[in-house]
Parts: C-alpha cells; structure tokens; sequence
C-alpha cells in the first residue's frame, strides 16, 4: 500500500512546493533590490506549476481494478497463411522477451504449431506486478507488411495475428442450494 502511495504523495508534495515558492517569491517581488532576481525565478515557476498540476490529476485518476491482476495472453495467426503463423511466433518471442524484462514469470498453457516452426495458437499465462495493466492495450489486431521467409520471389506480403489480454480470473466458490436444482 505504502509502494502505491508513494508517487501520489511525493507528486502532491512538490506541487505545493511549487505553490509555496511562488507566495515567497511573490513577496519578495516588492522588495527593490530582490525584484529582478525574484521575477526570473517567479517565471520558472509558473511554467512548472501547470505540469506538476497536471501531474497531480493523472496519478489520481482512479485505476483498473484488474490492473494489479495477471493475465491471460493469446495469440492467434490470421490471414496470411504460414507467414501469418510466422509473425504469431515472433509476437510471442517479442511478449516473452518483454516479460523477462518486466521480471514477468510466462508459462504456457496451450499451443498449436503449424508445419514451418509457427503458431496457429498460443496461450501463456503471465504473472508479475501490474501485467494487466501493462498489456491491456495490446489487445486487437497486428498487422505485418515483409518480404516473409516463406516467399521465393521478394514480394512483400501483409499477414496479420489477433492478441487477446484478458485478466486472471480469481477462484470463485459457489453454492448452489439444491431448491434451486430441478
């Protein structure tokens, strides 16, 4: 909790700073001897004050309740053919590689290969801090234009993969009460 807050309170922190140094430097405007160094340093923090406030506005915007979830990260080749299951393995490759960056843990669940070293499919289940909220956004459609290991001619060909991030559903327990079962 303490990790969560820190950001917020330290962005609050320096925006009354700011605050603050305005109010003095503003008073010593109206001494003559202060005024001209005080009106440069007034100037510079009257740039800085609308992005520490902006600042401020943004780490307070509520958050994704899914956001410190993991995920769940499918990767599915589509049109293109065995260039398209081509591009899903370098997706993949490129995801794995950002996990191991991230301090990611990525197991996979399931995949289905094609027949030159690609996936038709892959499914990986990945858990660290803050997966979810890191790759929401990579959900949808990714396209590739290239000259493909599988062209003999140098034509460039576009194929394309869908990737789906979905957050790791939590165990849930039911009870079903048997005057509901018929």
């Amino acid at each position: 909790e303490y990790a969560e807050l820190e950001p917020v309170v330290a962005a609050v922190n320096a925006y009354e700073e700011a605050i603050t140094e305005k109010a003095d430097l503003e008073e010593l405007i109206k001494d003559p001897e202060m005024k001209a160094l005080a009106s440069e340093e007034l100037r510079a923090v009257n740039e800085k004050l609308p992005k520490l406030e902006e600042q401020v506005k943004l780490i307070l915007v509520p958050k994704d309740v899914d956001d410190a979830k993991d995920a769940i990260l499918e990767i599915r080749a589509g049109t293109g053919g065995d260039e398209a299951a081509l591009f899903a393995a370098d997706l993949f490759t490129m995801y794995k590689g950002y996990a191991a960056q991230m301090g990611w843990k990525m197991e996979v669940a399931s995949m289905s290969e094609s027949d030159i070293g690609g996936y038709k499919e892959i499914v990986a289940e990945v858990s660290g801090d803050n997966v979810f909220s890191k790759l929401k956004f990579e959900s949808g459609v990714h396209r590739v234009q290239r000259v493909p290991k599988t062209e003999t001619q140098g034509r460039v060909h576009t194929s394309a993969a869908t990737v789906a991030v979905l957050p790791q559903a939590e165990d849930v327990d039911i009870h079903i009460d048997e005057k509901d079962l018929r």
